[in-house]
């Protein structure tokens, strides 16, 4: 394996100011550490969380997901919008069904696709409060937090 760093990725070397990552003080706090362990959720819980993440990083299904904000639409309609097959489609729609991040609703010979609640919203609003990265959006996002700080 090569010794270079991949296209457009950064080196970052010991002398540099990124080098950021590693404490200067060897030892961990322990009390941080034992506040921090108390908080861990049960390991299941991250691999579902860690699912999630993977059928939403595929730029296919996050399109879809993203079509379907704002209104439910049958395959065909999401195959045109995003310029895939059907099948593709169909495919892709199983696995977010299964993870419960979109719902279907039968309507005579269709089949309309929708998000499944309100969480898929904010989980999307927030990735791409992210992704834009504007201050606007950071004090909305803080009552979203708090809200769901509290409810623990």
């Amino acid at each position: 394996m090569s010794d270079r760093p991949r296209k457009g990725a950064k080196r970052i070397t010991a002398g540099s100011s990124q080098a950021t990552d590693r404490c200067l003080l060897p030892g961990a706090d322990r009390e941080r550490v034992e506040r921090g362990r108390a908080n861990l959720l049960p390991e299941e819980i991250y691999g579902d969380i860690a699912e999630i993440f993977r059928a939403l990083g595929d730029s296919s299904r996050a399109k879809i997901v993203y079509s379907l904000l704002k209104q439910e639409l049958c395959t065909c309609d999401l195959a045109e919008i995003t310029g895939h097959s059907e099948s593709s489609v169909s495919q892709h729609l199983r696995i977010l069904r299964q993870l419960r991040l979109v719902k279907s609703r039968r309507s005579g010979k269709q089949v309309f696709y929708s998000l499944d609640d309100t969480h898929i919203r904010i989980l999307l609003a927030v990735c791409l409060s992210h992704v834009r990265d504007t201050d606007q959006q950071h004090e909305g996002l803080g009552k979203v937090l708090e809200v769901f700080e509290q409810a623990e």
